[in-house]
């Protein structure tokens, strides 16, 4: 439609120079009302928008830039400071056909309604008659001419004291988002959609520190079935009990707690200080088990009626590790999980049961693989000594994993313990230590001290030797080294984003009433950060993306205020309510930018590793916002 529109603008062009001499309201009327008489705060509000058009006369969009590319006429607000949450619905939508007017496909209306969808009246909104004032902007068309509309017009709208009633609340219900926009594509597109959804999340940092968890988790499963010859689960069962537990528990853990506690019941569990200090000496108590200091055995209540105690054993072991890996996940949504979980939230079951089920498919494939290598590998002739060592390097791996959970919790509780600074140094050690072990300096119970020194070893000694130098130099700045070339870059961005985030650049603001405050004293629009402590792919963005000269440049434009969701304080959970009912997502991270009067200007969906993608957001938003 755009490309359409484009060749018809030269007529439009022309056509304008001549609009002042031209009646329009002898071609297009329109008539705006309300849908009911009067209105309670909380309640949403339908704006009806009726159009009567002279024959041979259609609508086009009068601008591309400001128009939905199907063709919609633009409609624009003023003073209505008192309403929330705009969002247009256009009934019928605009047709596509070839259009004898100018010889081509296009879309335009013939005469229509316009349903505009206006969310919750604002609580400060005074009980009492509010107008709301704006502007039509619109292009009818005929074969010969094209005349440009604009017209303001107004409503009054009354507001009584009451409670909200439940018959009035639209936007919630009909989830006019990214969710209703693929679910019309059909059944089996929105399936793919989400598939490839689930494949996009395994490019996130979340997933990484279950690799060698998984890794070293199923090469000990291994040994241990080749040590007992009455487990009866084999590589192939155990692998596929692990994928079809996360797939399993990713989609009720997150339906029945989206049901239970709300569109974030997930998110608050996996980022519950209590379950990740849990999950960090878990991982701690596993390191050492690695090391060989002593062997894992399930509590035999759990296997005590049972006549398979092994099988059952490595059974119940396989579903923890499964639990384990939905909760890490948690801890950063994923954009349509996020707006799957709103959606069961609201009462919709069929569709986020078929999402979450299709998305966390794509999500545990690969991890199906990475649990069936290891124990394959356990069953080679010969591979005490070497899989020893892949189990002690798998366990110094799993440390310093822990101390990312453990650092979790201080965050939420605000110890101000396992900092940026202290995390680091630790993780310096480990890696250091994993190099003395590979030259034999190190040796724990079930090693023998090498002869000689093989290719292998020395390789892995200079690597961690040198790449523990490397994270050094984060002692002595703010922030790895990232210059010289993408190596570097690309490292230092991976390893900062599992790191506690640094104290606040006093650029940022966290108290939304003071961006208000200041956006009103400097007419610069508001970049909203919706983030979590515990959000390893918010502390991606922040140090990829927000640190790039041309973001930091652009940056100066916003009043740039971050919203912690995952916090202890009121503060926090009234961020997260706002993220979900406002804007129907639970995702983390969530960008929205509002201009002075609490209107949304544009919103991206969060974590995306396209530093152009964010820049074009930014530049579009400001845009928009200067041109109101």
């Amino acid at each position: 439609m755009k490309k359409s529109f484009l060749n018809i603008i030269p007529l439009i062009f022309i056509s304008f120079l001549f609009s002042e001499f031209i009646d329009f309201t002898k071609t297009v009327k329109f008539n705006v009302s309300t849908d009911r008489e009067y209105y309670r705060r909380g309640e949403d509000i339908k704006f009806f928008f009726d159009f009567d058009i002279k024959d041979n006369f259609r609508i086009y969009s009068v601008d591309v830039d400001k128009a939905p590319l199907s063709g919609e006429t633009y409609f624009e607000y003023y003073d209505s400071t008192n309403i929330e949450n705009f969002q247009p619905i256009v009934e019928p939508k605009p047709q596509t056909k070839f259009d004898k007017n100018f010889n081509q496909e296009t879309s335009f209306h013939e005469g229509f309604f316009q349903l505009f969808q206006i969310g919750s009246i604002s609580k400060t909104a005074q009980i009492s008659k509010n107008r709301i004032e704006g502007t039509v902007y619109a292009t009818a068309c005929d074969p010969s001419q094209c005349i440009r509309i604009v017209e303001d017009f107004f409503l009054d709208i009354n507001i009584s004291s009451g409670e909200v009633r439940s018959e009035f609340i639209f936007v919630k219900n009909e989830l006019k988002n990214e969710l209703k926009n693929e679910t019309d594509k059909g059944f089996i597109p929105f399936i793919i959609f989400s598939l490839g959804m689930g494949f996009l999340a395994l490019l996130t940092p979340c997933v990484f520190p279950m690799i060698p968890i998984t890794i070293s988790f199923f090469t000990k499963l291994g040994e241990q079935s080749e040590k007992n010859d009455k487990n009866n689960l084999t590589p192939l069962s155990a692998a596929s009990i692990y994928a079809l537990g996360i797939i399993i528990i990713f989609t009720l853990l997150g339906l029945v707690l989206a049901l239970t506690l709300g569109a974030s019941g997930a998110q608050q569990i996996a980022q519950n200080p209590w379950i990740n200090l849990l999950i960090g000496f878990l991982f701690i108590f596993f390191a050492f088990s690695l090391f060989g200091f002593y062997e894992l055995q399930a509590p035999q209540f759990l296997t005590q009626y049972s006549m398979k105690k092994e099988s059952q054993s490595g059974f119940t072991g396989i579903l923890f590790m499964s639990l384990t890996f939905t909760l890490a996940s948690f801890t950063c949504t994923a954009a349509l999980v996020g707006t799957l979980l709103v959606a069961a939230s609201q009462g919709e079951y069929f569709w986020p049961i078929i999402g979450m089920l299709s998305f966390s498919t794509a999500f545990a494939s690969p991890f199906f693989f990475l649990a069936l290598f290891p124990q394959y590998l356990a069953k080679l002739p010969k591979s005490g000594g070497w899989l020893n060592s892949v189990k002690v390097i798998m366990g110094f791996l799993e440390l310093a994993a822990a101390f990312k959970f453990i650092s979790n919790s201080d965050l939420v509780w605000n110890w101000n313990i396992f900092d940026r600074e202290l995390v680091l140094l630790l993780w310096i050690i480990i890696i250091f230590m994993i190099s003395m072990y590979s030259i034999g300096l190190i040796l724990f119970p079930h090693d023998t001290k090498p002869n000689t020194i093989s290719f292998r070893r020395k390789f892995l000694f200079t690597f961690t030797i040198l790449f523990s130098f490397y994270l050094s130099t984060g002692l002595i700045s703010d922030k790895i080294y990232a210059g010289g070339n993408t190596f570097f870059r690309v490292t230092s961005g991976l390893v900062e984003s599992y790191l506690p985030p640094p104290k606040s650049s006093s650029n940022w603001i966290e108290d939304l009433d003071l961006a208000y405050t200041k956006a009103l004293e400097s007419n610069k629009p508001i970049f909203l950060d919706f983030t979590g402590y515990t959000c390893t792919n918010c502390r991606w963005m922040e140090i990829n993306i927000f640190e790039q000269d041309d973001v930091i440049k652009l940056f100066e434009e916003f009043i740039l205020v971050k919203l912690y969701t995952d916090g202890r304080e009121e503060k926090h959970k009234r961020y997260r309510d706002l993220e979900i009912n406002r804007f129907k997502t639970a995702a983390l991270p969530y960008y929205v930018v509002l201009n002075k009067d609490d209107k949304v200007i544009s919103t991206f969906p969060g974590y995306n590793t396209d530093v152009n993608i964010f820049i074009e957001f930014l530049e579009k938003s400001i845009k928009k916002h200067n041109r109101k």
